[in-house]
């Protein structure tokens, strides 16, 4: 009796024990936040004389690699990258060599932010092991930053390259060679340093390298260059303006789109008349009448044609220097018609045009026929514009505020190439009360030349207005949509009212564009006046918005 007491007694202790312990969890310590550090290598880092094929690198914890393909930098580049083991966690990393060393030459081998230690990623910032296969390092290095000359922010994983200026040297290296030596500015940095280099004169350029092959691919890369070549040493800071240069015409051999229209890809820029290229259609020695437009949003054109029964068509295409002959056979399609429609649905901003927009292009337009009256049904004028490249209809008034508008369009008011005219059509419009809107006055300062652009674009880019100024210093945007806005200006060069990128082989930088360092916030009912010096380099800033006063009349 007294042993089965005894045994309930000890179990109630236990139970008491353990409801009167703490809870809680087992902790782990303080965060591990100390990178991986290489305790050793074989041979040393900056070793000379190197006469292997493999390198070992030994860490003070286990490291993995992270995006080795992107982040891995090897200057000068070896024709067959080494390769580097094992890619799971270890202490020890293995560079096998597998290309032919050239002589006399200091090798960087840059693991970027690739190595990192196994538990919490802390990265080994721009770890380097460097070796020469002569008596010395090379030691010298140069250094930069890179931009953008269009965009306000220049690309990421740049490669910054320099090329050897010697007897064998042409301007096609960067089309057909690798580089003597390369850095990249990796994904956070707009600065570059190339380090370990040899005295010598080189040319220094700068590719945002879609293909990693080290060469410069017009349709596809960016480029920024110096025109001058460099002499190392110096203690020069090198500023690359990144660009994408205007492809030569080119175009593709056409396609069937449907029983009257023909789709014909090209590359180069076609956009305005100077640039067109002159396409002629033909049923074997007959000339087929046509109309050339522009396929919307895509680097094609169509080539309108009346219908014909027949097999075969012949296509030639001039443009410069390009030309080109196609035959392709026909087939009965169904046929395109006529469609007509409003790019604005409702609201008609201040800025805007009222826009139609033809599935088929016009050929043409009897105003007569079109109407536009107010809400008190008071005939109001307007004029017209049509862009026949785009297949755009432009109708331009004074717009009241707080206003209702109709435009109303009878039968056969408008005819495409086709001969098919339209039906009645009816598109009614408002327009806002103008304390709806803003108002910008821009203040240029310190311009060197004219004529200038002045544009302000939307968070993606977008132009959403433009000015173009040929001496006055005092742009003005008026009844704008409140929004944040991105200004810069554009020294139009060759006074075309575009904005012009460079070229490498013609050594022709990019037209200059200045941002303003800081966005603009427009609201409504209310007017800003803004300073642009254009003389200050843009900086970015965290976003603020800008001093504004309050409007007493509008």
């Amino acid at each position: 009796m007294l042993k089965n007491n005894l045994k309930y007694i000890s179990l109630l202790l236990l139970i008491v024990i353990a409801s009167c312990a703490k809870r809680g969890t087992i902790t782990g310590g303080l965060k591990d936040t100390i990178a991986p550090v290489l305790k050793m290598s074989f041979p040393e880092n900056f070793s000379t004389n190197f006469k292997g094929n493999e390198i070992k690198l030994v860490f003070d914890e286990n490291i993995k690699l992270k995006n080795l393909n992107k982040q891995l930098v090897i200057s000068p580049p070896m024709k067959y990258e080494p390769i580097i083991s094992p890619t799971s966690a270890t202490k020890t990393l293995s560079i096998k060599i597998k290309d032919t060393l050239q002589p006399n030459t200091t090798y960087s081998i840059n693991f970027g932010q690739s190595i990192a230690d196994n538990n919490e990623n802390n990265p080994y910032n721009q770890f380097k092991y460097v070796f020469s296969t002569g008596d010395f390092i090379d030691s010298l290095a140069i250094g930069g930053r890179i931009k953008d000359a269009y965009q306000k922010e220049a690309d990421a994983f740049v490669s910054v390259m320099l090329y050897d200026v010697n007897e064998k040297y042409n301007d096609s290296v960067v089309f057909n060679n690798s580089p003597r030596y390369i850095t990249n500015t990796l994904d956070s940095l707009k600065t570059f340093r190339l380090e370990n280099l040899k005295a010598g004169k080189y040319l220094l350029v700068a590719i945002k390298d879609k293909n990693s092959n080290n060469k410069f691919n017009p349709k596809e890369d960016k480029i920024g260059f110096r025109k001058e070549f460099i002499t190392i040493p110096n203690d020069t800071v090198y500023e690359l303006e990144l660009f994408k240069e205007a492809l030569p015409f080119k175009a593709f051999k056409p396609t069937q789109a449907s029983g009257n229209r023909l789709l014909i890809g090209y590359e180069g820029d076609v956009k305005s008349v100077d640039l067109r290229p002159k396409i002629v259609l033909k049923n074997n020695d007959d000339i087929v009448p046509t109309i050339v437009t522009h396929f919307p949003k895509k680097d094609s054109l169509q080539i309108w044609y009346k219908p014909i029964k027949i097999d075969s068509l012949a296509m030639t295409v001039n443009k410069d220097n390009y030309q080109g002959k196609f035959t392709f056979k026909i087939k009965e399609q169904k046929k395109d018609t006529l469609n007509i429609t409003a790019l604005q649905n409702g609201n008609l901003n201040f800025r805007e045009r009222f826009t139609l927009e033809t599935t088929t292009p016009l050929v043409h337009i009897d105003t007569s026929k079109i109407k536009l009256t107010n809400k008190d049904s008071v005939a109001v004028a307007f004029t017209t514009e049509y862009d026949d490249f785009n297949q755009k209809l432009f109708f331009d008034f004074k717009k009241e505020p707080s206003e209702k508008y109709t435009f109303t369009i009878l039968p056969n008011a408008l005819t495409d190439f086709f001969e098919v005219a339209n039906d009645t059509l009816s598109f009614k419009l408002n327009t806002k009360g103008t304390s709806e809107y803003g108002n910008l006055r821009i203040q240029l300062q310190n311009v060197k030349r004219f004529p200038v652009i002045v544009e302000l674009t939307n968070a993606k880019g977008d132009i959403m207005a433009s000015e173009y100024s040929e001496n006055d210093t005092t742009v003005d945007f008026n009844l704008l949509e409140p929004a944040l806005f991105t200004l810069r200006l554009i020294y139009d060069e060759n006074k075309n009212k575009t904005y012009d990128s460079g070229n490498y082989l013609e050594k022709r930088y990019s037209e200059e564009v200045v941002y303003f360092s800081k966005e603009i916030d427009i609201r409504a009912n209310w007017d800003v006046e803004q300073v642009f010096d254009v003389s200050l380099p843009y900086t970015p800033e965290p976003k603020k918005k800008v001093d504004a006063k309050k409007k007493s009349s509008f």
